[in-house]
């Protein structure tokens, strides 16, 4: 099912200008349950295996906090804000976050929150040093 998903919705798609970011951040005792490195490759990885961006094009960053509160808890979280460049669909989208999350479920079963949310951002908008 994964691989006909996968085919359907990433035909073609890999020639919009990728520059994918994904920021994790994560209650600092998830980076003692998994390095930094196996959590950042793990996101990495799942994203480059949906075939929506160009491998070289990913970036992922991680954020541990000392200080927090989850509904007035130190409970362990993870959330991953994905800011994608706009022209993907919401299926494309949808299957993202329903990866990067269910393989973060396998890695971390214990952890009750793990989120992600996916933004587009504007090509009209965007700059990098390269562009001016």
């Amino acid at each position: 099912m994964f691989l006909l998903f996968k085919s359907i919705f990433a035909t073609g798609t890999k020639k919009i200008e990728d520059m994918p970011h994904f920021v994790i951040d994560c209650s600092e005792n998830i980076i003692n349950l998994k390095t930094p490195k196996e959590i950042i490759q793990k996101v990495y990885d799942t994203a480059e295996s949906t075939e929506l961006f160009d491998e070289g094009d990913i970036k992922v960053r991680i954020n541990p906090y000392k200080h927090y509160t989850i509904g007035n808890t130190n409970s362990d979280f993870i959330h991953i804000f994905a800011n994608i460049m706009e022209g993907r669909t919401k299926e494309q989208k949808s299957f993202l976050s329903r990866r990067i999350i269910s393989e973060l479920k396998l890695m971390f079963p214990d952890v009750t929150i793990i989120s992600i949310n996916i933004r587009d951002f504007e090509k009209a908008t965007y700059c990098n040093k390269t562009m001016v």
